[in-house]
């Protein structure tokens, strides 16, 4: 059986690296995408170009304004005389926020019933989020800024004294910064794991299914299982290949800290891996030619990274989405992943991950090669 095994292994092997141009590809279309994505995918918006009416001109309204411009999350690009060139300034994509300040905004400050209008283009939601919780966070710390300096001004404060009842020390553990490539890069390395493994193997069955090499085969004693095995091997080294060389990338390229066992990562990527040969495996056998094969990998790819904790928390959906989301291995290996390389925690806080992506594993394996004869016979 060793043998028989082999034999394939050897012909994989031999097919692979004379096709250079698609070796090639292989090897280097992970590398391509973790720099589109790690330089793409970039949560944190600053620096909005916003347009200021100030229609009171005192030294209120320049400080609030020089608060928004300190902040780093608002570039005032330009100053207009009323509400409505402001807004045309946002239609016409000028400036993505806009700042309206009414007369005698001193005053308003000094009774404590100042209001200024805020407004944000809407078109981009992660930049309208952006920009309404920036200038909320900033109006309220500025009004705690004029509050205790009109406090202080009236004698009632001690020197040293805070105004404040509350002090709340905050600590962001793991990503004190709250880098977005922290974030996003361990979730990058199981995305384009599961891609490569799926979309290689899918390929691969369904192309040898179009050449008519696959009854060739069968024509020997080699067994389908075995074929199988032989078929996949190859699979199995170049994406392994490929997690190591986006690891290493993340790390001394973008920084990223390894926290965790780094033998830990690498056996319970080499397990999550034969989860996605399994599922492209499945994919060949319901496909009939390779656009088919491609077109239900992007469907699989597309819906795996919406439902399975990538960009969006799971536990913000809805129970049907959260159990279509435990149909894809990106699922199970997204907390490995980032508790691994973020946290550096190790099995004894995910084992229950482990467990699932082991029996979804198995499971999908034994639907993989079961389809997989009765597609050979």
């Amino acid at each position: 059986m060793l043998r028989r095994i082999w034999t394939v292994i050897q012909k994989e092997f031999i097919q692979t690296f004379r096709d250079r141009r698609t070796l090639l590809i292989q090897l280097s279309m992970p590398i391509i995408q973790l720099f589109l994505l790690a330089y793409a995918i970039n949560l944190n918006v600053d620096h909005i170009p916003t347009i200021v009416a100030d229609q009171s001109h005192d030294s209120a309204s320049q400080s609030y304004v020089n608060a928004l411009v300190a902040s780093g999350y608002f570039d005032v690009v330009a100053y207009a005389p009323s509400q409505t060139e402001v807004t045309q300034a946002i239609d016409e994509g000028r400036a993505r926020a806009g700042v309206v300040i009414p007369p005698e905004f001193a005053a308003h400050v000094e009774r404590g019933d100042a209001q200024a209008l805020f407004l944000v283009d809407g078109s981009d939601l992660v930049i309208s989020q952006s920009a309404y919780n920036a200038a909320a966070i900033i109006a309220e710390m500025h009004a705690t800024d004029v509050l205790m300096e009109k406090v202080a001004r009236s004698g009632l404060l001690a020197k040293g004294q805070s105004f404040l009842p509350l002090d709340a020390l905050i600590r962001i553990l793991y990503n004190p910064n709250m880098e977005v490539l922290w974030f996003v890069i361990p979730g990058m390395c199981a995305m384009i794991l599961q891609m490569q493994s799926v979309a290689l193997t899918a390929a691969a069955v369904v192309r040898e299914r179009e050449v008519g090499t696959i009854e060739q085969i069968l024509v020997t004693p080699i067994r389908p299982g075995e074929l199988m095995i032989g078929k996949i091997t190859p699979n199995i080294l170049i994406a392994m290949i490929n997690l190591l060389t986006i690891l290493a990338m993340g790390i001394f390229m973008f920084g990223v800290p390894f926290q965790g066992s780094f033998w830990l990562f690498f056996w319970l990527a080499f397990m999550y891996v034969f989860s996605g040969l399994g599922l492209g495996i499945l994919i060949s056998t319901i496909s009939k030619n390779q656009n088919q094969a491609q077109q239900i990998i992007m469907m699989v790819m597309m819906l795996g990274i919406v439902l399975s904790g990538f960009m969006f928390p799971r536990d913000k959906m809805n129970l049907v989405l959260r159990l279509a989301g435990d149909l894809f291995p990106l699922t199970y290996f997204i907390p490995i992943a980032r508790g691994i390389v973020s946290k550096g925690i190790g099995i004894e806080f995910l084992w229950e991950q482990v467990v699932a992506m082991l029996v979804y594993s198995i499971v999908i394996m034994v639907f993989a090669t079961r389809a997989f004869k009765q597609g050979l016979d």
